[in-house]
């Protein structure tokens, strides 16, 4: 395993003028806000619900005809956010996977697809319906957060954790550790559901706050690579609401 010197995000989530969907729990909203802060006339979407995010891009328009909307979106409209529906005070809901591919092929920039969902947790494996990734996908960025080492294998940290248990051969209430976390981002039924042929999947180990996480980040991101035909695994110290000129990537283990 080696340790290539930490990268701007974009590069190394391979965002530029891609369609980039991110999956899992632990950031995937925090990773979305950085990649379009940091791209050209990206546009911002979702295939399931989505929490509100006007205060995180220049403009969201609530639509059911999104390639109007990018056709019509000025210059002080990037990074713009497309949904199709509000559906509660707190959140929009998301298209249909064949909808965010065609908002892909006329989008300008990236598009950067919230893909699954976590319910605030750190971990998950993904349910039956997910993740809902279009076929013309270019980057699957499967998420997980340092901070569920260590913490029990129940629904507290854990989206799914029966799932989880399956897929790493625990046990609920079991202390998560670094292999749990590399068996379930390295699976095909964990974080590797669902990526197309001809995608590249790229996990992210995120909350990578202190020494502690990076060496936990650094066990889990090895075996991921012993598991899974994947080029890297990036560290990630993101923040929802960070400012800009701060790069999250922490570390891109290779």
């Amino acid at each position: 395993m080696d340790e290539a010197d930490a990268t701007e995000v974009t590069t190394a989530l391979d965002a530029r003028d891609a369609t980039v969907c991110v999956v899992g729990a632990g950031g995937k909203k925090s990773t979305l806000f950085a990649l379009a802060d940091r791209l050209d006339r990206p546009v911002v979407t979702a295939s399931v619900r989505i929490p509100i995010f006007d205060d995180r891009v220049a403009t969201v328009r609530v639509t059911d005809d999104p390639l109007a909307a990018i056709d019509a979106a000025g210059e002080d409209d990037w990074p713009l956010g497309l949904v199709p529906e509000r559906d509660r005070a707190d959140r929009y809901l998301g298209y249909d996977a064949e909808t965010v591919a065609d908002v892909a092929d006329v989008a300008p920039g990236a598009t950067l697809v919230k893909a699954d969902g976590a319910r605030l947790r750190e971990f998950k494996a993904p349910g039956d319906r997910e993740p809902q990734v279009p076929e013309t996908a270019d980057v699957v960025v499967p998420i997980a957060s340092a901070h569920v080492v260590g913490e029990p294998l129940t629904d507290e940290l854990v989206h799914r954790p029966e799932r989880v248990a399956e897929i790493a051969d625990r046990t609920l209430g079991d202390p998560v550790r670094p292999a749990d976390v590399a068996a379930v981002l390295a699976s095909p039924d964990g974080g590797l559901k669902g990526v197309p042929d001809g995608a590249t999947a790229i996990p992210i180990i995120n909350k990578v706050d202190d020494e502690a996480d990076a060496a936990a980040a650094r066990e889990i991101a090895a075996g991921v690579l012993d598991r899974a035909d994947v080029s890297r695994v990036v560290l990630t110290r993101l923040v929802e609401a960070g400012d800009v000129a701060d790069d999250p990537v922490v570390e891109v283990v290779e």
